[in-house]
């Protein structure tokens, strides 16, 4: 599979159902108190109908030495059941900054983790500061060329 360029612009009304995984070259990295969290140009992102794209990173591109298992756990019908880690940071501990699926329903995404960018201080894709999803379930990260309306905000959970 070819790694697809950067858009100019996509709508998240157009991306597929059930959600694609394509691999990705871009620079994608997660910032917290000063530090590189997880960096990456071998990533992977999500693409899912109404969400911003949630980017993947493989487990060697992440700082575990910051992160402690957590005991939230999720079940996706188009991945499987995510678990989390809380990041232990200089203000405190952040509970669940991020997840993966360790038994995932499609192979190429197990034990790669994807971050809230509401949880950190910042991530980046292609060197562009994405802002974070609303809400406190989704965890997508929306860019300037990422158009919504998104799914996320109070009300939009079912649709």
């Amino acid at each position: 599979m070819s790694v697809p360029a950067l858009p100019d612009c996509e709508s998240v009304w157009d991306y597929p159902r059930p959600p694609r995984i394509e691999p990705i070259d871009w620079a994608l990295k997660v910032e917290h108190d000063g530090r590189v969290l997880a960096e990456t140009r071998q990533g992977l992102r999500i693409l899912e109908t109404s969400h911003p794209p949630c980017f993947y990173f493989p487990p060697e591109a992440v700082d575990f030495s910051r992160l402690v298992a957590g005991e939230t756990r999720t079940f996706c019908e188009w991945k499987g059941q995510a678990r989390y880690w809380h990041l232990q940071g200089e203000s405190g501990l952040v509970r669940d900054v991020c997840w993966a699926y360790p038994d995932p329903v499609d192979d190429r995404i197990r034990d790669h983790l994807s971050f809230y960018a509401g949880r950190v201080d910042a991530c980046f894709v292609a060197g562009e500061r994405v802002r974070p999803q609303a809400g406190d379930f989704y965890g997508g990260w929306i860019l300037s060329w990422v158009r919504g309306p998104f799914k996320g905000g109070p009300g939009t959970r079912g649709w």
